[in-house]
């Protein structure tokens, strides 16, 4: 399944470069999409009694024309309303010209119960508030229950960021052309957009590729190929050494969530580094994790020093002060051959408050970093990259990935993974399930086990987000944190095996 995510402007260049390449003009293309559409109404949709076509004056009212048209051809009792004309000479204003059914006002729209709505007003283009007749439509649809299909986007959701621009409708079915944008995957639009159904329609897979994407819809087609998978001859320190920093004796439970994580994972080997007052705690509760004690500066810059574990977690556990967040850069400063660090939970809330410490040196980051924040985490690492500056989550993922100089996994039911190098990823199996403590330490935990086993960082980060939800998903209702690592092995050997089934949650 190609895994590309378009953003409206580099769709709108696809159809460029598609229809300068031929065969298909504009007017074919928009044809072809109407036409998909069209068809699925009627798979979908077979005992709506009447079907009203909702029309903009752009190509996404004129998609709705040849809607109208067809589903008229075949029988259907379809009217249409429009929104304004479509400009002189352009394809949409050729499909308004060749529809048969008379176009209406919108304002003279009021649903039917036993109907169905064909949202073709504005698509993925929308760039100002909806209002006005539309906002009163919408506000009829809505009150009246009637399902709506969406041509491309639920007209009121942004397409480049998810956010909804005054009102949106809320969609049955949305049906997209050649790829996925942005705001069928980020909140709220992916849930404005009911299932998504994306077709082609004649769009040759390389016209996508040259234009460049680098935003993803994350899953296994995207990473696959980068999954560790041991040699003949691995033995567990060439699989990879994870060291996991612990906190006090009244907080250690985080950390030994993630040391399991990482030996689940695929890890050879895994310490967990204490302090004395927790040595007993954690011993009582490791079998197979080993424990080591270290109180002071000195004693874990020994233990990386003498061990070189191939990456660190730090943070899960640790106290939220000033001095974890300093800790954590002595460490990596001093550090001959720093390894990757995976940073996470107490110590994002201690660098919160010392921004200076997380923005990248001019000569980048030595080792690599992966930072695992959550949006009250986020807004407080970054203030200046709020919502309301920067609607698009993808953007500000990307954003705080550059300054860093590492990988953002911004976490939430939309999680984005985004590279300082602009690559980011969309998940979209997340799961209400992971709403439980712990589950965040279990994801820290996936992603070192990945990092230890040489897996580029970013690929690290996809693989962890996507697994954790996929693990959690599958367990179902009840599931806590100390469930997931166990969670986690159906689905490891089913990528393995190259037979995962995707559970669909979320």
């Amino acid at each position: 399944m190609p895994f590309e995510v378009l953003t409206p402007e580099e769709m709108a260049e696809c159809d460029r470069r598609a229809i300068a390449a031929g065969p298909f003009d504009g007017f074919a293309l928009m044809q072809r999409a109407g036409a998909a559409v069209a068809a699925l109404i009627l798979e979908r949709f077979p005992a709506a009694a009447h079907i009203d076509v909702l029309c903009g004056p752009g190509n996404n009212g004129g998609d709705g024309y040849v809607v109208a048209e067809l589903l008229k051809r075949w029988g259907v009792e379809v009217a249409v309303y429009a929104e304004g004309a479509p400009r002189g000479g352009s394809d949409a204003a050729l499909a308004a010209g060749k529809c048969t059914v008379a176009a209406q006002p919108l304002a003279a729209f009021t649903p039917r119960p036993d109907g169905l709505v064909v949202d073709a007003l504005f698509g993925a283009g929308l760039s100002r508030d909806v209002d006005g007749p539309v906002g009163r439509v919408i506000e009829l649809v809505a009150a009246a229950g009637v399902p709506v299909v969406a041509v491309d986007l639920p007209s009121g959701v942004s397409g480049g960021t998810g956010q909804v621009l005054g009102a949106s409708f809320r969609a049955t079915l949305t049906v997209t052309f050649v790829r996925r944008k942005p705001g069928h995957l980020l909140q709220p639009g992916r849930s404005l957009c009911g299932e998504v159904v994306v077709v082609g329609i004649g769009i040759a897979d390389e016209i996508v590729t040259s234009v460049g994407s680098t935003c993803f819809e994350n899953g296994p087609d995207l990473w696959g190929g980068h999954l560790p998978r041991p040699s003949i001859d691995a033995h567990k320190y060439s699989r990879g050494h994870v060291a996991v920093f612990s906190g006090g004796a009244s907080a250690t439970g985080a950390a030994r969530l993630s040391a399991m994580a990482a030996a689940r994972i695929g890890a050879g080997a895994v310490t967990l580094l204490s302090p004395s007052e927790a040595l007993a705690a954690n011993a009582a509760h490791l079998t197979s994790i080993m424990l080591r004690r270290a109180d002071t500066l000195e004693a874990m810059l020994a233990f990386l020093e003498e061990r070189q574990p191939a990456a660190i977690v730090y943070g899960p556990g640790l106290p939220p002060d000033a001095e974890t967040g300093r800790m954590l850069f002595r460490l990596l400063g001093r550090w001959r051959k720093p390894a990757p660090a995976v940073v996470d939970a107490s110590a994002l809330t201690s660098l919160a408050g010392q921004p200076d410490l997380l923005a990248a040196p001019s000569g980048g980051r030595a080792g690599g970093l992966v930072i695992t924040p959550h949006e009250g985490e986020f807004s407080r690492l970054f203030p200046d990259l709020s919502k309301e500056k920067i609607p698009s989550k993808l953007e500000r993922a990307r954003l705080a990935a550059r300054r860093i100089d590492g990988v953002v996994v911004y976490k939430g039911p939309d999680t984005v993974i985004a590279a300082p190098d602009g690559r980011a990823a969309i998940n979209t199996n997340g799961t209400p399930l992971l709403a439980t403590a712990g589950s965040g330490d279990v994801l820290s935990g996936i992603i070192v086990g990945l990092l230890a086993q040489k897996m580029p960082a970013f690929e690290a980060a996809c693989v962890g987000v996507w697994i954790h939800a996929e693990a959690a998903g599958r367990f179902g209702p009840g599931l806590i944190a100390e469930d997931l690592p166990l969670a986690l092995l159906p689905v490891l050997r089913g990528l393995h095996a190259g037979s995962v089934e995707i559970s669909g949650s979320g």
